[in-house]
């Protein structure tokens, strides 16, 4: 997550998306949408690092946006924060069924807020940094072909026989059971063994 985390505050009332923008604005980036499916379309076109969720909407309920956007993998680790006034433990156990990450009733308090989406936002970028550090590690050992166990070797020649008891040279055996890339140079003491020749 590079600079300032990016909120997707989601709510039919106006009033309450100015209230929220002005108590977050200072710290995040804010977007808004109106209504459900307008948070839908957000979500796909520029994901947010968090999305604050009204759940009483007329077009789309929170939960049905929340199904939605974590239905889809790309989007599924989006934290959501359900704020609504619908204040039974019922909606807010579905809630967090849903895949919700925390659920605040209205009317809220701000500063409670402020502290939520600071921890959440926190916690998402630790989760994202440990992905990217993951990714980069299964993406480096795709890359890598592990040579193991005993391999034989001629004593003289140097050539490496496989299992089907073929010798091959060494170079070739390492670039084919490897993703290792040769250069060829010239050791000291091979240098001098040819220099002598030239003598």
């Amino acid at each position: 997550m590079d600079g300032r985390a990016r909120i997707l505050i989601v709510d039919d009332d106006p009033i309450n998306i100015k209230l929220l923008t002005k108590s977050l604005h200072g710290d995040y980036d804010i977007n808004t949408a109106s209504n459900g499916c307008e948070a839908i379309g957000q979500v796909k076109s520029s994901p947010p690092d968090m999305i604050i969720l009204d759940v009483m909407m007329p077009d789309l309920s929170g939960f049905d946006v929340c199904k939605a956007i974590k239905g889809e993998e790309a989007y599924a680790d989006i934290p959501i924060l359900f704020l609504t006034g619908e204040d039974s433990l019922e909606a807010e156990i579905a809630g967090l069924e849903l895949g919700g990450i925390d659920y605040l009733r209205k009317p809220v308090n701000f500063d409670l807020l402020r502290l939520r989406v600071r921890n959440h936002v926190e916690l998402k970028r630790r989760n994202d940094i440990v992905k990217e550090q993951v990714d980069q590690l299964e993406a480096a050992l795709g890359r890598i072909s592990q040579l193991e166990g005993i391999i034989p070797i001629c004593m003289y020649c140097k050539k490496i026989r496989d299992d089907q008891n073929s010798w091959h040279q060494l170079e070739q055996y390492i670039t084919d059971h490897s993703d290792a890339l040769f250069s060829h140079g010239i050791c000291p003491d091979c240098n001098k063994k040819q220099m002598k020749g030239l003598e």
